[in-house]
C-alpha cells in the first residue's frame, strides 16, 4: 500500500434542533456525516453551454480503486464530463448542469463546501502545469492552503507525496529548485504529487500524457496502476492502446451520447454497440 492509514476527516453537517415528537418527546436528529469514500454515481446528466446540449442524458457508475477511462473522438464531451466531478464547469460561462453527481454520500451540486470537493477530488492537466516556485513549495501549496503550517509536517507531507508519485529519489536533493527545471514527464509527475498532497479520494485526469514522450508516459501509466489501491482514478485519453492497457472499466462517448460502458477487455474485445466497434477498429476518430 502506498499510502498509510489515514483517517476519514469528511466534514459533517450541523446538528438539527431537537425536535417535538407527537407523543412529546423531545428527539435529536443525528447529524449525516459527509463523506467522499466510494464511487461516483451519476444519474441522468445533462449540460449545456448556452443553447449548446454537450452532454445528453448521461447515468454511470464508477468503481472506487479502480482506473476507469472515458474514450472517444475530439469533441465528444468526455473531458467537459470529467470536469463535471470537482465541478470545474462551474467556472464556464453560461455553463448549465443537470442531473444527479454523487461521490460517496455526498451530492457534490448540493449546498457544500467546493473547496472540500476539490481537496477530495483532485485533477491532472494535459499539460503540466507546476507553480514557478520551488519543488517544496508545489506540493505544501495545498496543505498550507488546509491550514497545515508546521514545518515538520509539511516535510512528512512531501516525502511521502514524492514517493507516491514514485519520484523522492529523483527529487530529495532538488527540493529547493525551481520546478519549471523539471523535465515535461517530472513535471507531470510532481503535479500529481502536488494533487496527493492533501490526501484526495479521486484524481480526474485529463489526458495527463498526450505532451510526453514514451518513457515519461509509461512512468505515468505504472504510477496510475499503483494508485489505484487508494484512491479512484478517472482518466481522459485519446490513445486507446492506453486505455486498454490500464484501464480496469472504459466508457465511450460521441457527440454527447454515452454510448458503451463496461469492464475494458469487453469494450475492446466484444463491444455490443456498432459505433464502438467502428471506433474501436479506426474506422471514424
Amino acid at each position: 500500500m502506498l499510502f498509510g492509514k489515514r483517517k476519514n476527516k469528511a466534514s459533517s453537517l450541523p446538528k438539527t434542533e431537537p425536535q417535538e415528537t407527537a407523543e412529546g418527546v423531545v428527539a435529536e436528529t443525528a447529524a449525516e456525516e459527509l463523506s467522499y469514500d466510494g464511487g461516483i454515481t451519476v444519474k441522468e446528466a445533462n449540460l449545456h453551454y448556452g443553447d449548446f446540449h454537450a452532454l445528453k442524458n448521461i447515468s454511470i457508475e464508477i468503481p472506487e480503486h479502480r482506473i476507469t477511462a472515458f474514450i472517444g473522438p475530439s469533441g465528444c464531451g468526455k473531458s467537459t464530463f470529467l470536469k463535471c466531478f470537482n465541478r470545474m464547469n462551474d467556472l464556464v460561462a453560461g455553463c448549465k448542469v443537470e442531473g444527479e453527481f454523487t461521490i460517496g454520500n455526498v451530492n457534490i451540486y448540493g449546498n457544500i463546501d467546493v473547496n472540500e470537493l476539490r481537496k477530495n477530488v483532485g485533477m491532472v492537466f494535459q499539460k503540466p502545469n507546476p507553480f514557478p516556485m520551488s519543488v517544496y513549495d508545489n506540493i505544501v501549496y495545498g496543505p498550507r492552503t488546509f491550514g497545515i503550517k508546521k514545518r515538520a509536517a509539511l516535510d512528512e507531507i512531501v516525502e511521502r507525496s514524492l514517493k507516491q508519485a514514485a519520484m523522492w529519489d529523483e527529487l530529495k536533493d532538488r527540493l529547493n529548485k525551481s520546478a519549471l527545471g523539471l523535465s515535461g514527464g517530472q513535471q507531470q509527475r510532481l503535479c500529481i504529487a502536488r494533487a496527493l498532497a492533501v490526501d484526495p479520494k479521486i484524481i480526474l485526469m485529463d489526458e495527463p500524457t498526450s505532451a510526453l514522450d514514451p518513457i515519461s508516459t509509461g512512468k505515468i501509466e505504472d504510477l496510475c496502476m499503483e494508485l489505484k489501491n487508494d484512491v479512484t482514478v478517472v482518466i481522459v485519453t485519446h490513445n486507446m492502446q492506453q486505455a486498454a492497457r490500464i484501464s480496469d472499466k472504459t466508457a465511450f462517448f460521441l457527440l454527447g451520447d454515452l454510448i458503451e460502458y463496461g469492464e475494458t477487455d469487453q469494450i475492446f474485445d466484444r463491444p455490443k454497440d456498432k459505433k464502438t466497434e467502428e471506433y474501436i477498429t479506426g474506422r471514424f476518430g
